[in-house]
């Protein structure tokens, strides 16, 4: 007898929503969106560290100076040898310092006098930054002539580095800057002491010079403060009252929003156009001298005004309305509601703008090269009318050098401007934070 089958019910198979897949689909997009974003604050973090790391890395060592600590004898035979210095004090600023200071570094390795080979060479050791130092001290202290002084004397570019461990040594001598008879005098000195590193005060009090050892950033440092004087003194009052006028009492109209359009395009200028029209109003024009910290700072002044417009603006936009009408209410003017409650709510924004300008200003060299403040200045100038350099601009003529030590004088130069923009920044951020008031 057959048996019959009855077919037994299957379980129903589950199904997802569509709300269900469209809520993890979402939920997929914004994990994908976060990956993207740490990824690109993850490169731009790393691109970062590397570009800090080969500046720090090949600049710090120009914080450091190589010295040779000599006992130098300020000969009369040398300086004065017919005794004229009473009649004629030019015959101090002549001497040959030099010798002087060979003579000394032979005494203290005893290298014979008349061993012309080995003076030359020992003369290669010590920069020709020698002669000023010197020559700065007899006419200081002529009473020093005649007399033995124990002296720090600035060491050669060359010898500078291979101490410092920037040249290989271990090459023949054919390929190499530094001898192998100034190897092992530096060695020597260096086991007696009288060769060692110290501060560098020098990157930041000398002028330009044609040897690194002897270069400082000096008188940029001047020339940029002449120049950020000036663009502040300018541009923050003409920026403000400009500000002022086109969001509170312009009317609006095809003309003043010709204007706003126009600052906004002046904003996007490459600075190299404001190099040019500074060229051609404040020097070919108006006559004023080239290189000059004054032309430099109208030019730059030029530049970071529709900044601090845009800046200033956004930040009397950002005031609440609330505030104008309070204060018309109880009676102020429109002048007196601007500038006792509108102007110093906005003085956070107007601030972090001006010194986010003044950064940007400072950091600019392009527009500087066309007003001639690429000239070599070694004399430090003491009005914004005398010619004068930037610190950026000084980093870029000292990247063209091929002497090898004004490798690391370039990086060190850029450490001290990222410095000077770093402490420019955080002054924004601090002044920011300290006037800042929230709606």
């Amino acid at each position: 007898m057959s048996q019959v089958v009855t077919p037994t019910a299957t379980a129903p198979v589950a199904r997802t929503p569509r709300r269900d897949i469209g809520l993890k689909k979402r939920y997929a997009a914004e994990r994908r969106f976060r990956a993207y974003g740490i990824a690109a604050l993850s490169f731009g973090l790393i691109f970062l560290f590397v570009l800090l790391w080969s500046v720090v890395s090949k600049g710090y060592t120009a914080f450091q100076q190589t010295g040779v600590t000599l006992a130098v004898e300020f000969s009369e035979k040398i300086i004065d040898p017919q005794n004229q210095r009473a009649s004629n004090p030019q015959v101090l600023l002549t001497a040959n310092y030099p010798v002087m200071a060979r003579n000394a570094l032979a005494n203290a390795l005893g290298v014979a006098q008349n061993d012309r080979a080995k003076q030359k060479e020992l003369g290669q050791m010590l920069s020709d930054g020698v002669r000023s130092q010197l020559r700065d001290m007899v006419v200081a202290d002529p009473s020093i002539i005649g007399t033995t002084k124990t002296v720090t004397l600035l060491a050669a570019g060359d010898i500078d580095s291979a101490f410092k461990g920037q040249i290989n040594l271990s090459v023949p001598q054919e390929n190499r800057k530094v001898s192998d008879q100034q190897v092992g005098w530096m060695n020597k000195l260096a086991e007696a002491g009288a060769l060692a590193k110290h501060f560098n005060t020098g990157i930041f009090f000398n002028g330009a010079s044609s040897r690194a050892e002897a270069s400082g950033v000096g008188v940029a440092l001047i020339g940029s403060f002449y120049m950020m004087l000036i663009v502040l003194v300018l541009s923050l009052p003409i920026g403000v009252a400009a500000s002022i006028y086109l969001e509170e009492f312009a009317p609006k109209n095809r003309f003043t929003d010709l204007i706003e359009v126009n600052i906004n395009n002046l904003a996007a200028v490459p600075s190299i156009v404001y190099g040019l029209l500074g060229l051609a109003v404040f020097i070919n024009f108006m006559g004023l001298p080239r290189s000059a910290s004054l032309v430099g700072g109208f030019v730059l002044t030029l530049m970071t005004l529709p900044t601090i417009i845009i800046a200033t603006r956004a930040a009397l936009k950002a005031v609440p309305p609330s505030i104008r009408a309070a204060a018309l209410g109880l009676g102020a003017s429109k002048m007196q509601t601007i500038f006792h409650h509108v102007l110093p709510l906005a003085m956070p924004g107007i601030l972090t703008g001006t010194i986010i300008g003044l950064a940007h200003a400072l950091g600019e060299t392009a527009p500087l090269l066309l007003i001639g403040m690429v000239a070599f200045v070694a004399n430090f100038p003491t009005t914004p009318m005398d010619p004068s350099t930037a610190l950026p601009v000084q980093i870029y003529m000292w990247a063209n050098e091929a002497e090898r030590a004004f490798v690391e004088r370039t990086s060190g130069a850029i450490i001290i401007l990222l410095l000077f923009l770093i402490v420019m920044n955080v002054g924004a951020i601090l002044l920011r934070r300290r006037f800042e008031r929230r709606w």
